[in-house]
């Protein structure tokens, strides 16, 4: 699997933009596995099925019709969901709690197998996630993982949903960026962790623009 690149880790280190100006550089699709189990939330609430009925989850797994489509400038990823664009809908952070809780269960990770695989194709793809590099394409030949402190993340996190328009407090992003990384961690399925042949790139200080040159640097040199 040479033509794929896995960018994992927790929220707020940078992975969508990265990932996108990665893409976009070798013309390669794009993946935000993330979005998938947003979208399912969405979708969930839509057609209100509880997120206890896992059965009715793994349907709606298996049937998600999504494109993800860049927009031109590269400032964002547009999600596009049975034509519609729900991309502002699902960045709140309704939809990630709930995301990270439908993430916990296994039945729901493994319908979401085929889907995620599916966008591996010609010439290439970046995958964006949690566990991209672990569970999704363990074979991939590019594998990275992206750290950063727990007050950086927060902090982007927060200026990310107040440029979209929410309008939250930095300490409740603090804590809910807190609780999230307790629930990825210690999931009993694919839980966050670095792959053990993944490079670590800590993002705290580094701009974008560097995160991305590093990683690059390693696949073209390679």
């Amino acid at each position: 699997m040479i033509n794929i690149i896995t960018i994992d880790g927790p929220s707020g280190v940078g992975k969508g933009t990265v990932s996108l100006k990665i893409a976009k550089h070798l013309g390669w699709h794009i993946l935000d596995s993330g979005a998938l189990y947003r979208i399912l939330a969405l979708v969930a609430e839509r057609k209100q099925i509880s997120i206890e009925n896992v059965t009715e989850l793994v349907k709606l797994a298996t049937k998600l019709d999504i494109k993800f489509i860049p927009t031109d400038d590269l400032s964002e990823l547009q999600i596009i969901y049975a034509g519609q664009n729900i991309t502002s809908e699902i960045r709140s952070e309704i939809y990630g709690n709930i995301a990270s809780q439908i993430a916990v269960k296994k039945e729901v990770r493994t319908a979401l197998l085929a889907r995620q695989r599916a966008f591996h194709i010609s010439p290439g793809l970046v995958a964006d996630g949690r566990d991209m590099g672990t569970v999704v394409f363990p074979e991939a030949k590019y594998k990275f993982f992206l750290t950063a402190s727990c007050e950086e993340r927060a902090l982007r996190r927060y200026k990310q949903l107040i440029n979209i328009g929410i309008c939250v407090k930095l300490s409740e992003v603090a804590v809910e960026v807190a609780r999230r990384d307790e629930r990825d961690s210690t999931r009993s399925t694919a839980p966050l962790m670095a792959a053990h042949d993944a490079v670590t790139i800590d993002t705290t200080e580094l701009p974008i623009e560097k995160v991305v040159k590093n990683i690059l640097d390693i696949v073209v040199l390679n």
